[in-house]
């Protein structure tokens, strides 16, 4: 495969060719029952010309901060791109008190821009931090296109570039939403583009044969059915764990309905060798899956200084790649499965071709799990429940008190 000096794959234990083969005749007869997979489309949703119209009167010397007002799959691609930025990208994902006063105490209305992005213009995280901005004369421009947030907007009457209304988790590398603050903020967007296509060609390109992504979705799908339930992710780069947060909400939101699914999480590597490693080795057995993702390369790799003799001379990655195939060779010798996946570099490149790898693999999954792998039908429970409880201006005592209502409806005799 001529991706294969970009990303590698290495699972254990391996697949035979009779699941790969059952996988391919699951995931053909499923297709047709779930939408078109409209993310591996690279092109059709971007209007570049656009994109530099609406940006050009911000792309000043003064622009250092684009202040991102987003959450959930509105800003998870960016964040696996956000290492590569020229430009400082803040994130601000809800109300929480101590990011929002860090960024309004760091910036200033002079050299930032805000961009608020939702799709269904209802984010109660998003609308809830709009004012704070506009009160402190903050410039503004909006990736919106309904709602609530759509309606604040126009009456800013700041530039808006539309969303449209696709899949969140699957939309941010190939629309408005990851594309237009990630070029404001200097991000090579051609070079990630031209990642994710040449990707897409090769993992869900026809034949669907000798394919990393379908390897990779039948490995978890043979697990799953032997009762798998967690993906436990381990990134070895700083610069990875965006790409790996995308890969925990895409794997969670994804496959998790109809009572079936599994869960994403991770947690930052080698550190995790110090507090998750002993469950994986002498824990709970076959429940959780690890992965471990690194780069052969790292951005600003340097020589290391010591006074052990097989330390001292060797890059800091190079070291951390001895622990990363350290703690898989453990894993293996204790009869866990378990995958490495290994970048060349944290480029946009690179990076483009790890999520269509990542979003093909999902898919797949999906497919075989038989659910819609572009729902998630359950998420706004929650958030009509909050918006209920604030337009009524119920108090905390008030909340918890419908709270030990239903518990004592739906939990009867729970534990007994």
């Amino acid at each position: 495969m001529f991706l294969d000096s970009v990303i590698e794959v290495e699972l254990y234990p391996k697949l035979n060719e009779q699941l790969l083969i059952q996988s391919l005749k699951t995931i053909k007869s499923n297709q047709r029952k779930w939408p078109f997979p409209f993310f591996k489309d690279t092109h059709s949703y971007l209007n570049f010309e656009a994109i530099k119209a609406a940006t050009e009167p911000f792309m000043k010397d003064t622009l250092e901060n684009i202040i991102v007002l987003g959450t959930g799959g509105s800003i998870q691609t960016l964040l696996a791109l956000q290492h590569l930025a020229e430009k400082s990208i803040i994130p601000i994902t809800s109300s929480r008190a101590i990011e929002l006063k860090r960024c309004l105490d760091t910036t200033s209305p002079e050299d930032s821009l805000v961009v608020p992005i939702s799709r269904g213009g209802e984010t109660l995280d998003i609308n809830a931090t709009i004012g704070t901005f506009v009160s402190r004369g903050y410039k503004f421009l909006g990736l919106s296109s309904r709602g609530t947030m759509h309606e604040i907007l126009k009456e800013l009457n700041c530039p808006i570039l539309g969303v449209p209304d696709l899949s969140g988790r699957f939309a941010g590398s190939n629309t408005n939403v990851g594309i237009v603050p990630a070029y404001l903020a200097g991000i090579k967007i051609n070079e990630f583009l031209k990642g994710l296509e040449q990707g897409y060609q090769q993992f869900m390109g026809e034949p669907l044969t000798n394919n990393m992504a379908l390897e990779l979705a039948t490995y978890i799908y043979n697990l799953y059915l032997k009762g798998y339930r967690v993906i436990f992710s381990m990134p070895y780069s700083i610069h990875l764990e965006g790409l790996v947060g995308l890969f925990v909400q895409e794997l969670s939101e994804s496959t998790g309905k109809e009572g079936k699914g599994l869960m994403g999480a991770f947690h930052s590597a080698p550190l995790c060798q110090h507090s998750i490693l002993e469950f994986l080795l002498g824990g709970s057995r076959d429940v959780v899956l690890p992965i471990a993702w690194t780069v052969s390369h790292e951005i600003n790799d340097m020589a290391l200084e010591s006074s052990i003799d097989y330390i001292n001379g060797r890059t800091a990655q190079e070291i951390v790649n001895y622990q990363v195939d350290a703690t898989f060779q453990a894993l293996l010798k204790e009869s866990v499965p378990s995958i490495k996946i290994e970048l060349n570099k944290p480029l946009e490149f690179d990076i483009g071709v790890a999520i269509s790898l990542m979003q093909a693999a999902i898919y797949y999954l999906c497919l075989l799990l038989d659910v819609n792998w572009s729902d998630n039908p359950k998420v706004n429970i929650g958030k009509k429940i909050c918006n209920n409880a604030l337009k009524k201006g119920l108090t905390r005592k008030e909340r918890k008190q419908i709270r030990e209502k239903i518990a004592r409806e739906k939990f009867q005799n729970y534990f007994f």
